[in-house]
């Protein structure tokens, strides 16, 4: 795990800024940035086959084609169909596709779209859910991302893996 000081949370990068002389300024795919309570991840946004964009405080899940993992945990995207129902976190900033920006993987988050269904105490998933958003858990075996703290006013305390 890395983590520095200092983390610009709401900028997005494009692949030249990562790669070109502005490199030494910009966070490192897949960096970790702790701030107290809250965890963050410098991931790459892709928008899937359905190009569902990123948006700031919506969920976004790591990305896998058609359903099926390549076990790049770096890349995620808000398209549900193009994931493994497995939610990485929730946007920062809104990247366009193939640029990078920042997302919150733990801690308590305030969401921007309203839960798919559920109350405060439910565990939430991506199964069940629609594109950028949770659903509250109905199996052992869905991935549990979050937790809804008060489901009214969208706020979760997120348990993504980083």
């Amino acid at each position: 795990m890395t983590a520095f000081v200092g983390a610009s949370l709401t900028n997005t990068y494009t692949a030249a800024q990562l790669a070109g002389s502005e490199n030494y300024a910009t966070p490192q795919l897949g960096q970790v940035y702790d701030n107290l309570d809250k965890r963050y991840r410098f991931v790459l946004h892709n928008s899937g086959a359905g190009a569902v964009a990123a948006v700031a405080g919506n969920f976004c899940y790591y990305y896998a084609p058609g359903g099926v993992s390549t076990g790049v945990s770096t890349t995620v995207t808000s398209d549900l169909s193009d994931s493994a129902n497995v939610g990485a976190g929730v946007w920062m900033a809104a990247p366009a596709t193939g640029e990078y920006g920042w997302i919150q993987t733990r801690g308590v988050a305030t969401l921007t779209t309203a839960l798919t269904a559920g109350a405060d105490g439910n565990a939430l998933t991506a199964v069940g859910a629609t594109d950028g958003t949770v659903d509250v858990s109905a199996a052992v075996t869905d991935h549990v991302c979050a937790i809804a703290i008060d489901a009214s006013a969208k706020i979760v305390f997120l348990t993504c893996p980083t």
